[in-house]
C-alpha cells in the first residue's frame, strides 16, 4: 500500500474520496460530466464493491497519527431534492406485525418500483415493503417518528415523493441523503407577486450549517437559502409559482412542522476541522541546508 508522508491510501479509499468529491461539486458541474465518465466511475466503484466507507483516520489530525479506525459513513441512497410528484396518504397506523406502516398513493414513483427500493417521503428516506399498481407501503421506526414531521400526517395528507438517484441521472438540485436532521417550524408565509416567501425557525444546532445562498432540503425539496437570521434562529427562502404547484410546502400553514436536512458538506468540513484539534496533511518539511 503506497504511502506519502502522513497519508496512506488504498484503491478503495481513492474511490471513496472521488465519490465524496463528486458529492461536493456544484450540481451544474456534475451535469456537464459526459455520460461516459459517469458510467466509468459507477462501474469502477461497483466492481470494487464499495459502500463509501471513508476512514478519516487514514489522515493525520493535529499533526499526530492515530491508531487506524474505520468509521462507517455509508450512503446507500441519495436524492436531489427535485420532487417527482406529490402523492397522498391512503392509510397509516400500526400493522399486524407490530410496526407502524405508512401507505401512499402515487403514480410516477411506481413506474419501476421494486421491493426494498428507497423513496424519499417529505425528505425522509424510506424503504418500500409492499406495493401495487396504485400505492406503496413503507415502515416507520419509532426514531423516524420522533425525528421527523411524518407523525403529523393523516389520511389524505399530500407528501413529496422522489426516487433514489441513479449514477447517470441528471442532477438538478443538490445531494440529499434523506436523513432528516430535525424539524423546523414555519413562522411566516408572505406573497410577493407570484412568489411565496417562507421563514422557518430551526434549532441553533442546525442553523449553524445553513448559510445565505446555500442549499437546504425542506420536506425533501432542494431550496436556496436567501437569508439567515441568527438572533431569531430562522432562515428564509422563496418559491416561484411553478415550484409552489409541485411541492407540499405551500399547503402548510404557520406553526406547521417541516423536515430539514442541511447540506452534508458543512458536516464534513466541521468534522475535519474539529477532530483532534485540527486537520493536518502532515507532509514532511524539506530540510534546510
Amino acid at each position: 500500500r503506497p504511502g506519502c508522508g502522513g497519508i496512506s491510501f488504498d484503491l478503495q479509499r481513492i474511490a471513496d474520496i472521488l465519490l465524496l468529491t463528486m458529492m461536493m461539486m456544484p450540481t451544474h458541474s456534475l451535469n456537464l460530466l459526459p455520460n461516459s465518465q459517469l458510467n466509468f466511475f459507477a462501474s469502477f466503484r461497483a466492481n470494487l464493491n464499495l459502500n463509501l466507507n471513508l476512514s478519516f483516520d487514514s489522515f493525520s489530525y493535529g499533526g499526530s497519527r492515530r491508531t487506524p479506525r474505520r468509521q462507517n459513513l455509508s450512503i446507500r441512497s441519495v436524492f436531489t431534492g427535485i420532487v417527482e410528484e406529490m402523492g397522498h396518504v391512503t392509510n397509516l397506523g400500526f400493522a399486524h406485525h407490530g410496526g407502524f406502516d405508512l401507505k401512499i398513493g402515487a403514480r410516477v414513483v411506481l413506474e419501476d418500483v421494486k421491493l426494498g427500493d428507497s423513496i424519499a417521503v417529505n425528505g425522509t428516506c424510506l424503504t418500500v415493503t409492499d406495493f401495487d399498481a396504485e400505492e406503496f407501503t413503507v415502515g416507520l421506526s419509532p426514531e423516524t417518528l420522533r425525528k421527523t414531521s411524518l407523525e403529523e400526517l393523516e389520511t389524505g395528507s399530500p407528501v413529496n415523493l422522489e426516487r433514489a438517484l441513479q449514477p447517470v441521472s441528471r442532477m438538478g438540485g443538490h445531494v440529499v441523503q434523506g436523513h432528516v436532521d430535525g424539524t423546523g417550524v414555519i413562522v411566516s408565509m408572505e406573497v410577493e407577486g407570484d412568489s411565496l416567501w417562507v421563514k422557518v425557525k430551526a434549532d441553533k444546532g442546525l442553523l449553524k450549517y445553513i448559510v445565505p445562498k446555500g442549499y437546504v432540503a425542506v420536506d425533501g425539496t432542494s431550496l436556496t437559502v436567501v437569508d439567515v437570521f441568527d438572533q431569531e434562529s430562522c432562515f428564509n427562502f422563496v418559491m416561484v409559482a411553478y415550484t409552489q404547484h409541485k411541492v407540499v410546502i405551500p399547503t402548510k400553514r404557520i406553526g406547521h412542522k417541516v423536515n430539514l436536512e442541511v447540506d452534508i458538506m458543512g458536516k464534513y468540513v466541521e468534522r475535519l476541522l474539529t477532530i483532534g484539534g485540527g486537520f493536518s496533511m502532515n507532509i514532511p518539511e524539506e530540510k534546510k541546508e
